[in-house]
C-alpha cells in the first residue's frame, strides 16, 4: 500500500515515501508520503483558499457534515480499529474503544456547531450607558494548523479537527509519523461527507520540516499541538503573535 498526501481534495503523490512498520511486530504496513516544505505550502494555500466558503457555511450544514462523518466512521468501525491496531500496536479491544470514542467526539462537535454564539451585554455599568446594549459575535479564526500525537491517533485528531470545522475554520493536519493512516481515513470520510475542497488537508512526514512551516507561516492563524513539553515550548517560541494551544504529554 502507498499512502499519498491529501491536499485540496486530491490524493497527491510525494517526492519521497517512508516505510511504516508495526512497532509491535515490525511487519510492513504501508509506504507513507513524506511532505516537503513545498507540499506544506500547498496545503496551507488550499486551506486559505477554502476559508471564505467555510466561513459562509451555515451552522446546520457544518453540523450535518460532522454528523455524516460520525455515521460513516461507525459504519467502518472494524476497518478503522484495524488501522489503529496495526499502526499504534493497540489491542483490538482498545482500538475499537478509540473508534467508538472518536464517533462520540465528532457527534459532540456536530452539536456544538449549532451552539456557537456571542453575548448580549448591558452597558449601564458605566455612566452614560443606561438603556444601551452591546453584543459580540464569534467568528472563525481562519486556517488552523493541527499537530497530533501517536497514542490516540484517531480521537486526538478528532479533538482538533471536529471543533475547528464546527466553528467554520479550515485545517492543515500533521499526524504523528507512526500513526498517519487513521488521519488519512478521516480525510477520506470527510470528503464523502461533503466537506468543501481544501477545508481539510492532511500532510505526513518529518515533524520539524512540516512544523516549522506551519508554525511560522502568516496564513496560519492558530496552532494546536499535543505532544512533549519541549516541542510545545519550541512551537510557542516560533509562533510569534499566532494563537497557540499546547497540550503537553509527559
Amino acid at each position: 500500500m502507498q499512502q499519498h498526501l491529501f491536499i485540496k481534495g486530491k490524493w497527491q503523490a510525494a517526492q519521497a515515501y517512508t516505510t511504516l512498520k508495526s512497532p509491535y511486530s515490525g511487519e510492513f504496513i504501508a509506504e507513507v508520503a513524506e511532505a516537503t516544505a513545498e507540499d506544506v505550502n500547498a496545503a496551507i494555500q488550499a486551506a486559505s483558499d477554502a476559508r471564505a466558503e467555510m466561513r459562509a457555511m451555515p451552522a446546520h450544514q457544518r453540523s450535518a457534515i460532522l454528523e455524516k462523518l460520525a455515521d460513516l466512521l461507525e459504519e467502518r468501525r472494524a476497518e478503522a480499529a484495524r488501522i489503529i491496531a496495526r499502526e499504534a500496536s493497540k489491542p483490538w479491544k482498545a482500538a475499537l474503544a478509540e473508534v467508538d470514542r472518536t464517533v462520540q467526539t465528532y457527534k459532540f462537535a456536530a452539536e456544538e456547531a449549532k451552539r456557537i454564539h456571542g453575548e448580549t451585554i448591558p452597558l449601564d455599568a458605566a455612566p452614560g450607558g443606561e438603556g444601551r446594549m452591546a453584543y459580540t459575535l464569534k467568528e472563525p479564526v481562519g486556517v488552523v494548523g493541527a499537530i497530533t500525537p501517536f497514542n490516540f491517533p484517531m480521537n486526538l485528531v478528532a479533538h482538533k479537527v471536529g471543533p475547528a470545522l464546527a466553528a467554520g475554520n479550515t485545517v492543515v493536519l500533521k499526524p504523528a509519523e507512526q500513526t498517519p493512516l487513521s488521519a488519512y481515513l478521516i480525510a477520506e470520510l470527510l470528503e464523502q461527507a461533503g466537506l468543501p475542497v481544501g477545508a481539510l488537508n492532511v500532510i505526513s512526514g518529518d515533524g520539524k520540516t512540516i512544523g516549522d512551516v506551519l508554525v511560522t507561516d502568516p496564513r496560519v492563524s492558530y496552532i494546536t499541538f499535543t505532544g512533549s513539553p519541549a516541542v510545545g515550548t519550541e512551537i510557542r517560541s516560533k509562533a510569534g503573535l499566532k494563537r497557540v494551544t499546547v497540550i503537553s504529554m509527559p
